[in-house]
């Protein structure tokens, strides 16, 4: 669904992305995971064509992503960044029309599908009784749900998330990571998100890729990624790690910093 070969990407002569290769197939959830400053968002910026390449290509659903046109992107793909401004005085419903507007000539006017998926997606993220309040009084988590349902009213086959749970309390952590785990199920979606936290990429992940210092370290599901060798060189911690009560997936308990290791 979402693939990427050699990918090299810089700023001012400076090498940030070296070599990024990554292929997504279809309905997974991939968690790009990796210390402060090693390329992650800039990664999922350069996959969404948000960003130039210096070498490289990605496809997208078997096309050239540079040889598609914007709107067709945007027909299959939403990115959601960390931080997103609404426009002044709008309302969640006002904001989740415009996840319709990929799909819409200029000249059209929203019609009866366009609302029932608007609807649709409000329902599906839990915003039915906020749908007339402003964004901009929303809670932290409800503001991330609402932007949300902007993208599932886009209908896409990708969904691109960066660091989804940034200044977000821990049960909003968790009830956010469970709508994309619900909407992944349900609609086949594909996911691929930055995440920092390791527990919630090895519980909610497909495949995790692991980035440090700009290349792929480890590239595979959670057993095969989350080992305590890799957490000490990439992250320079020692830990240990059993296998969660419920999902059976690794579990990562921080013991101390490595003595082997330091950043």
């Amino acid at each position: 669904m979402l693939k990427a070969q050699s990918l090299d990407v810089g700023y001012d002569h400076k090498k940030i992305l070296n070599d990024f290769k990554i292929d997504v197939s279809k309905g997974e959830i991939v968690s790009i995971i990796g210390p402060n400053g090693s390329g992650k968002s800039t990664a999922l910026k350069a996959m969404s064509r948000m960003i130039p390449v210096q070498g490289g290509k990605i496809f997208l659903d078997g096309k050239d992503l540079h040889s598609l046109k914007k709107k067709t992107i945007s027909q299959m793909m939403s990115v959601l960044l960390q931080t997103n401004e609404p426009p002044s005085d709008i309302t969640v419903e006002e904001l989740v029309k415009y996840g319709r507007t990929p799909h819409k000539k200029w000249y059209e006017r929203t019609n009866d599908e366009d609302l029932s998926i608007v609807d649709w997606a409000i329902e599906k993220t839990g915003l039915t009784p906020l749908k007339d309040r402003l964004v901009s009084s929303l809670s932290g988590g409800e503001g991330q749900r609402a932007w949300i349902a902007m993208s599932l009213a886009q209908r896409p086959k990708v969904l691109m998330l960066d660091e989804p749970t940034t200044y977000l309390d821990i049960a909003h952590q968790l009830q956010l990571l469970e709508l994309v785990h619900t909407v992944n199920r349900d609609l086949g979606m594909t996911v691929v998100m930055v995440l920092h936290d390791l527990n919630q990429a090895s519980i909610y992940s497909d495949k995790i890729c692991v980035i440090s210092k700009g290349t792929i370290v480890k590239y595979g599901t959670s057993e095969e990624v989350m080992t305590k060798e890799m957490i000490r060189s990439v992250y320079g911690v020692e830990c240990e790690i059993d296998s969660h009560y419920q999902h059976g997936k690794p579990r990562i308990n921080l013991v101390g910093i490595s003595r082997e290791t330091t950043h």
